[in-house]
């Protein structure tokens, strides 16, 4: 077995206008980006024989609507099912039905392909109270760059009527569980 540490920065939140403007191509500005960060050390022990491997991660249902398995987003769906960043840059405005997580990965990622399971685990266990997106930063450039996505595993926490916050590296399930109470879930 091999342990991986990873540092989490969890509880990043952000407001609306850290994404690229495509409408006149000009970069979200620094001081629009605020961010409050708490550091949290995370060990993930992997065994080499049940990992997924990126084929697995592959074959999600695309659909509108979460059936318990995540949703692989193309731009198109995120302006339509999270936020239309091109209508409204400057300001966050949640386009879905239930509040949801959006995982930012790559397929060649080993943290990612660990957090895949867990995503696919709580699709099922929170099916019809969350949605679970996925966005391939390699296939979706312009989303990944959109949420200035510099480290993967990302991961956004978005509450229907709140600000989303960003977690960046592998995430063990109690700590999603957790994020999905109190932030997503939370009444």
């Amino acid at each position: 077995m091999k342990t991986i540490a990873f540092i989490s920065l969890t509880s990043l939140l952000f407001f609306a206008s850290a994404c690229k403007n495509s409408s006149n191509g000009s970069q979200p500005k620094e001081d629009t980006l605020q961010t409050v960060v708490q550091v949290n050390e995370t060990a993930i022990t992997e065994d080499n024989s049940g990992g997924t491997t990126s084929e697995e991660t592959k074959d999600h249902v695309t659909s509108s609507k979460n059936g318990g398995t995540p949703v692989h987003l193309t731009k198109e769906m995120f302006l339509k099912q999270v936020w239309d960043y091109e209508k409204n840059p400057d300001t966050w405005v949640y386009n879905g039905d239930l509040p949801c997580i959006i995982d930012f990965y790559a397929d060649w990622c080993r943290p990612c392909r660990i957090v895949a399971p867990i995503l696919d685990e709580l699709a099922k266990e929170y099916k019809g109270k969350i949605n679970i997106y996925k966005i391939n930063t390699e296939k979706e450039r312009e989303l990944a760059a959109a949420f200035n996505i510099q480290s993967i595993p990302a991961v956004l926490f978005c509450p229907k009527k709140d600000k989303p916050q960003m977690s960046v590296g592998a995430l063990p399930k109690t700590t999603f569980v957790q994020a999905i109470n109190d932030v997503l879930l939370k009444k």
